[in-house]
């Protein structure tokens, strides 16, 4: 096992044993192999810096390197964005730990290297996130390498395998070219995302969001205080805002749309498509203290008459999203609200039940003006895990659910 710290500084000699120069930089290349260490830059003195090709490097050992050519058979340097630097882009810089859902600074590079037709190739295999990758790089040049390892054998080990980390690269167009794709990262818990951008810088916090897709985007936006929700939404390019607002529930889209600067809302809202801005902008009209505030109006709705098998068939056409089935809430002839269904009565009935039958007991609703304190009452009371909202005469317009009731009544700690 070697050490990135270990290889840079190292001298580098040719196949006739002529010194070549200094390790100043290593690249992964990550088009051709996502591990591989692809190109070595050599420098020495005033000359113009070399490249070395995995496949030119013949033996690697702490501060000592060996090419299998001559100096004339390296390459002359030209920068490529495409190419990651281990020095510049991954030490002492932030990386995701994928596994550990967590921000991390990586203090080193383990590297593995094996012998493949008759070169030597160094592969990455962990990244160094504890105290060992710090002692080294502060010894290094001070005490010899073999002094040093014996020094870290002592310490704890703390390594993040290479295949979990995701980088936080904030210029987008380099994280494009570099294809680091956020698909790890997408396989979090959006809390976890969440909790990992508010440990980040701004830059690298849009660099998270943008490589998200736009529903692991939108549900990771809603985990975010409302400080650090609006400051992300801010800079995101208008259209770009409204996809990803388009995905959140109705109600979480005008909280954050509301405490956007006007100009930016206004823009947001004309990039929406009309059915979802207009939802939008009718919850914006309630205060967000209250019932109208606190709803999400995707409810699914259905006559009280209507047996068991017809609605089962109704939300499966329709690919309700799972969100909305705590509660299926019933209507009469007049469309005034006449009951509410939870999911688990609805999986357990037969199918020719009548979804009268099935209604929850008693009829609870609260109207649109009623207050979060008779809200929280109302949930606190029956031990809700879905409340109806109604309009003046009766129509059921939302429902609240358990966890709006506890994330309003976490903000108001």
């Amino acid at each position: 096992m070697l050490h990135a710290t270990e290889i840079i500084g190292a001298e580098t000699y040719d196949s006739f044993g002529n010194f070549v120069g200094r390790v100043k930089e290593m690249f992964v290349v990550p088009d051709e192999q996502p591990n591989r260490i692809s190109r070595l830059l050599i420098g020495r003195g005033k000359y113009r810096p070399l490249v070395a090709r995995f496949d030119q490097i013949d033996s690697v050992a702490p501060g000592r390197l060996k090419l299998t050519t001559d100096e004339s058979a390296l390459e002359l340097y030209h920068p490529s964005d495409s190419w990651l630097a281990v020095q510049k882009d991954l030490l002492d810089q932030q990386i995701i730990d994928t596994n550990g859902r967590k921000v991390v600074r990586v203090n080193d590079v383990e590297l593995a290297d094996t012998r493949v037709n008759g070169n030597t190739e160094l592969r990455v295999t962990q990244v160094d996130v504890g105290l060992p990758g710090a002692v080294r790089r502060l010894l290094q040049g001070v005490v010899p390498p073999m002094g040093i390892r014996r020094i870290q054998q002592k310490l704890p080990k703390r390594t993040i395998l290479w295949e979990f980390v995701n980088l936080i690269e904030p210029d987008p167009l380099r994280r494009v070219k570099l294809r680091l794709s956020g698909a790890k990262l997408a396989q979090l818990h959006p809390a976890d995302i969440a909790d990992i951008m508010e440990e980040v810088s701004p830059a690298e916090r849009q660099s998270i969001i943008d490589s998200l897709d736009q529903q692991t985007a939108a549900e990771t936006l809603a985990e975010l205080d409302k400080r650090l929700q609006t400051q992300v939404v801010e800079q995101l390019a208008p259209e770009k805002a409204a996809d990803i607002l388009s995905e959140m529930n109705p109600d979480e889209a005008a909280d954050l749309i509301q405490n956007l600067e006007p100009a930016k809302s206004k823009e947001v809202l004309e990039e929406m498509e009309h059915g979802d801005a207009s939802e939008v902008k009718q919850l914006m009209k309630f205060d967000e203290s209250t019932a109208g505030g606190m709803m999400n109006t995707e409810i699914v709705v259905v006559g009280e008459d209507a047996t068991r098998g017809e609605v089962v068939d109704y939300i499966r056409f329709h690919e309700i999203a799972l969100d909305q089935l705590d509660n299926v809430v019933l209507i009469n002839k007049d469309a005034a609200l006449a009951g509410t269904v939870p999911v688990a009565r609805l999986i357990l009935a037969d199918g020719e039940t009548r979804m009268a039958e099935l209604a929850f007991e008693p009829l609870l609703s609260v109207r649109a003006d009623a207050s979060d304190k008779e809200v929280f009452e109302v949930f606190d009371k029956y031990n809700l895990r879905s409340l109806a909202v109604i309009n003046d005469v009766n129509v059921p317009i939302g429902a609240i659910t358990v966890d709006d009731v506890v994330s309003r009544m976490r903000a108001q700690l």
